[in-house]
């Protein structure tokens, strides 16, 4: 019998996620996240899960995770001491970066920190043309100053970004290779190896935020191998922001794939499940402690960007553009908003109620936890409101008290509204609700697309919670509670497969470039993913190549990604490409123009090692015989008495009529009145309208 292990990093939990491949059987662990010491928080959940299986490590055939390194050190500004080399008189590309803002008119506004001070920030005499000619060469003289100067400056990593290296990367790699020599200790990455593509800000972004965050995530990924290779597990994979998991190897060349590597479990899991009840167009609903996050899949396919930005600023709504540092690596496109369980409930100088975007987290966390919070929170608001019940811990252990949830928002919400405790309660969650709309709105109707075509997959420990309300808002027809939502980021991370991303420049003409040019471009990259997924033992029956091109209009800035058809590449598929990208363009956008020309700037390739696919369902226990219900709260009916189910007792076939609440130790699920929920042969919940 073999298993799967998928750990999972969250605001206020760490989830582990336990899968058996041969019955699809799942069991969940939550233990308490660490945020001092995350890796601990990791430990304290495999040791759990192993003990409570109980697994036999030997008997583990893939060990996933979901890490906020990346994040966090961004966030906090907590990564490596870095330098930067520039082509001379481009030493503060950093610091200069785009012209977009958050606020466009608030001319006095800061701009994100600049992760390398100008002190840290050096140039080298040399120059490389737009059609990678040499016009400087390499000033070899200067180098032997650069490397004494980052031994002055006791540096732990230096990112490299020269003009049109990705055209011509000679003198970068030469660089590379002189102060790799001199310099043993010092992580040194290279925009030619970690992003070969046009636009020079975004290039040197990209690898500036590799080398800031590689050392923090090298000692973290060290010490997690070190520990699971003592309990005699297998080789650690981590999951990357693109919906693949890599080998730690593979994710040091290239730090930056792993931002968002938590949430993208999530998607990939909701993938997974659309495959399995055959239903190709989802909107996944990610709602936990501290964010809530929402992605679409439309025709089975991940919607995925390379337009990212990593350690940004947020108001309540929706992440803001032009606060933090751009990665030009693809990232599954996700709508974030700062509403999460912990997300704090507060009065603004107007009297207005507001929510987020400073959270609980994990310490202190909600009041209602008794763990020193006392500010109002979501979490806090579902307690008064009936839906979390306290004589039910959370995550096993966990005791909710409701007296002191309600005193919060008494203090801090009712009394200064001049409502009841409840009221104060019920508009807290009005408004978190109106915000995350947003975000669903975010990846559906701002993509062209029509929400009321699409199921919602909600999950994590509070989506269940809130997506029924979502769903009636923006007229979505069905709400899918699948099993253990509480730890379903964690599942997904023992159902991807191994993926990484390849890109290359190429500017031309689609229309007149030669098929030959474009099918080398591609090898060359395909050679690499392969070469990458031996490394990783697998077969190469398992592998595959996933193309695709960066396309635009001329006079346009930014491209479409547009999947690009395997094989020989042909004037007759490069043709094909080009009526896809005006097709993509007219669903995106509202118009197309045919007749234009089309220009390629980059072509990209995904190789893929295919992990064997696993049946997600949900075991059942035989239900007890007395009927349970607690006071809850709903808009439409006031306070009823409603009916109370345990989520393993519910039986395939299983219909259950709002209002109800269905409890489990990860998750509770709430269903209004006028919404049922139907019960399939694997478990999941299907909810609509009455």
């Amino acid at each position: 019998m073999a298993w799967r292990l998928g750990i999972d990093i969250g605001g206020t939990f760490t989830d582990v996620a336990i899968v058996n491949e041969v019955t699809g059987g799942i069991g969940v662990v939550k233990v308490p996240t660490t945020p001092g010491d995350f890796a601990q928080g990791v430990l304290n959940g495999l040791g759990k899960a192993l003990a409570v299986g109980p697994v036999d490590p030997a008997a583990v055939a893939l060990l996933a995770h979901g890490t906020t390194v990346v994040t966090n050190a961004l966030l906090e500004r907590k990564g490596a001491r870095c330098g930067f080399i520039a082509t001379r008189g481009f030493r503060d590309l950093l610091e200069l970066r785009r012209s977009s803002k958050a606020s466009l008119y608030d001319l006095l506004q800061d701009g994100p920190d600049i992760l390398v001070p100008r002190r840290f920030r050096f140039e080298i005499t040399e120059r490389i043309d737009a059609q990678g000619e040499v016009v400087l060469p390499l000033a070899e003289n200067e180098i032997p100053r650069l490397i004494e100067a980052i031994r002055a400056a006791d540096l732990e990593a230096v990112s490299v970004s020269l003009m049109f290296s990705f055209l011509n990367d000679a003198h970068e790699r030469r660089l590379g290779t002189r102060l790799r020599e001199a310099l043993p200790g010092v992580a040194v990455f290279l925009s030619c190896e970690v992003l070969p593509e046009i636009r020079e800000f975004e290039r040197a972004s990209t690898t500036s935020v590799c080398a800031y965050v590689a050392p923090l995530l090298t000692s973290y990924l060290a010490r997690l191998a070190d520990a699971t290779a003592a309990l005699k597990l297998p080789p650690l994979h981590v999951m990357g922001s693109s919906g693949g998991i890599l080998d730690i190897p593979e994710c040091l060349r290239m730090p930056a794939a792993v931002v968002e590597s938590g949430p993208a479990a999530g998607v990939v899991a909701a993938s997974l499940i659309g495959r399995q009840l055959g239903i190709a167009d989802l909107i996944s609903f990610d709602m936990g402690g501290t964010t809530a996050k929402a992605s679409v899949i439309s025709g089975g396919e991940i919607a995925v960007t390379a337009e990212y930005e990593v350690g940004g600023a947020a108001n309540a709504k929706r992440w803001l553009h032009g606060t933090g540092h751009p990665i030009r690596v693809p990232v599954i496109d996700l709508a974030e908003v700062s509403a999460g369980g912990g997300s704090i409930a507060w009065l603004d100088d107007g009297g207005a109620l507001k929510i987020g975007p400073h959270s609980a987290g994990a310490v202190p966390g909600p009041a209602a936890y008794g763990r020193g919070g006392t500010r109002p929170t979501v979490t806090d608001a579902n307690v008064v409101l009936g839906y979390l019940d306290p004589a039910s811990p959370l995550a096993g252990d966990l005791v909710v008290d409701r007296a002191a949830a309600s005193g919060a928002i008494a203090r801090d919400v009712a009394e200064p509204l001049g409502v009841s405790v409840e009221e104060g309660a019920a508009k807290i969650l009005e408004i978190v609700n109106a915000n995350m709309c947003e975000a669903l709105r975010i990846v559906s109707i701002e993509r062209g697309l029509d929400p009321r075509d699409f199921s919602l997959v909600a999950f994590g420990g509070a989506g269940p919670l809130h997506a029924v309300a979502l769903a009636a808002e923006l007229a979505i027809p069905e709400v899918i509670i699948p099993p253990a939502p509480g730890a379903f980021s964690a599942l997904g991370l023992v159902a991807s497969d191994v993926k990484r991303d390849y890109s290359r420049t190429l500017y031309a003409d689609l229309g007149t470039i030669g098929p030959a040019q474009v099918g080398d471009v591609v090898s060359e990259m395909e050679a690499d993913g392969a070469a990458m997924l031996a490394r990783a033992g697998l077969a190469p029956e398992a592998c595959a190549m996933q193309r695709s091109a960066d396309l635009r209009y001329p006079r346009q800035a930014y491209e479409l990604t547009v999947p690009f058809e395997g094989g020989e590449v042909t004037r007759a598929s490069l043709d094909r490409l080009m009526t896809t990208f005006h097709q993509r363009h007219e669903q995106t956008y509202g118009h197309a123009n045919p007749g234009e020309p089309v220009q390629m700037v980059n072509l990209r390739v995904t190789a893929v090692g295919r992990i064997p696919a696993i049946r997600i369902r949900q075991e059942t226990q035989p239900a007890r015989r007395d009927v349970r219900q607690r006071p809850a709260w709903f808009p439409e009916v006031g306070t009823v008495m409603a009916a109370v189910h345990r989520r393993e007792e519910l039986a395939p076939g299983t219909t259950i009529a709002g209002p109800c609440i269905i409890d489990a130790l990860d998750c509770t699920a709430v269903i209004p009145p006028g919404w049922t929920g139907r019960v399939d042969a694997d478990g999941y919940i299907h909810v609509r309208r009455s």
